[in-house]
């Protein structure tokens, strides 16, 4: 059974600082607990790991005082506390933690973005390190696959993603029922927490709808009549997606043609796996109509994670024009501008549109297929 070495785990050696917090965020099951576990095997440092969903354990930092944590964290150089967003008040906690324990080390991990960016953020300000984790990605899956292994499960990846612990199961038909477990058990943990919402049949549906228009420009107002909800409720559930991991959004980009789209959104699921289990279907590509929105969604997500993880600075889009000219991903940093459009059928030929060649004549081009999307995403 490989362990996939994890590319920030090099991170959490340099973000790891004595009276800082070293805040790990990513969805429920994509190997938060796994890579501390790693990085403690590295280290001979006395270490107090505590549960955030353990009432024990939150009942243990409840009393605020420099007296409880002196005495809790006595003789320990790291604290670790797994899904800290569980427990009140825990950016008030840790501050007072790191401030007042000599040369403590923490860590903390979270599911979500709610409490840990939000209720962290403002008591934490200049005293913490954060770093995302993602499903596996591609980038890691090539310290155990040659490029003809690579190339031979790309269509499992396309289907069933990248959560780590769908490589201990052989048959596609046991990484189908892991799959279902999460979106039935973990996916929406958090959120059916938080605000105390009730109603998760509406945010499956609206999961769902998403799901069948990845890739492409999504209308708050059409979504919330499908469903029967507000345009406001809506944008607030999308919004709480996005903060547990499951989808991220792209926004349209223009600089100066009156004819480009900027209003709408689209989004994309940060692994294909999740997409396919909320439609239920992992049927193989030959029996699909959606391989071209598969496609689209995994280049979104690796190039996504691969910015991430080697630090590259972009701001993503996609480019539209109300006449239907249209790139699929765009992305700009400083003064330069890259446009890509995203081609599983090799046959179909694809040129620069001419309106963006026109608007932005510095710009680049190119089209990722199926026989340079490694260096793409990797």
């Amino acid at each position: 059974m490989n362990y996939y070495k994890r590319v920030v785990l090099d991170d959490f050696h340099s973000k790891l600082k004595p009276n800082k917090v070293l805040i790990l965020l990513g969805a429920r099951r994509v190997g938060k607990t796994q890579l501390i576990k790693k990085y403690l095997q590295t280290s001979n440092e006395k270490v107090l790991q505590l549960n955030g969903e353990d009432s024990n354990d939150a009942r243990l930092l409840e009393e605020r005082s420099v007296a409880n944590y002196t005495k809790l964290l006595q003789d320990i150089s790291i604290l670790v506390i797994d899904e800290a967003q569980n427990i009140t008040e825990i950016g008030q906690i840790l501050k007072l933690i790191v401030d007042s324990i000599e040369g403590i080390k923490v860590i903390a991990t979270g599911s979500s973005m709610f409490d840990l960016a939000n209720k962290l953020g403002e008591p934490l300000v200049g005293r913490k390190n954060t770093i995302f984790l993602f499903p596996l990605a591609q980038i890691e899956f090539l310290q155990f696959e040659n490029y003809k292994q690579t190339i031979e499960n790309l269509e499992e990846r396309l289907i069933y993603g990248g959560y780590p612990e769908l490589t201990h199961h052989e048959s596609w038909y046991e990484k189908k029922d892991y799959l279902k477990e999460i979106v039935n058990s973990y996916l929406l943990k958090d959120i059916l927490i938080f605000d105390g919402i009730k109603n998760s049949d509406k945010i499956y549906d609206l999961l769902r709808l998403i799901a069948f228009q990845v890739g492409k420009e999504v209308s708050l107002q059409e979504l919330g009549n499908q469903l029967n909800m507000s345009k406001n409720t809506v944008e607030r559930y999308l919004n709480l997606l996005s903060k547990v991991f499951i989808i991220f959004k792209i926004e349209g980009f223009s600089r100066n043609l009156r004819k480009e789209i900027t209003k709408s959104s689209r989004w994309y699921f940060y692994d294909n796996g999740i997409r396919n289990a909320i439609i239920n279907n992992f049927n193989t590509l030959q029996n699909r109509t959606d391989v071209g929105d598969l496609w689209e969604n995994y280049l979104a997500s690796e190039r996504m994670k691969k910015q991430e993880y080697h630090k590259m600075f972009k701001q993503n889009y996609f480019w539209r024009t109300y006449d239907q000219q249209e790139l699929d991903w765009l992305e700009t940093e400083a003064e330069t501008i890259a446009g890509f459009e995203f081609k599983w059928n090799e046959n179909k030929k694809s040129k620069i549109p001419t309106a963006f060649a026109k608007a932005y004549p510095e710009a680049t081009f190119e089209v990722i297929n199926k026989q340079n999307y490694l260096d793409f995403i990797t």
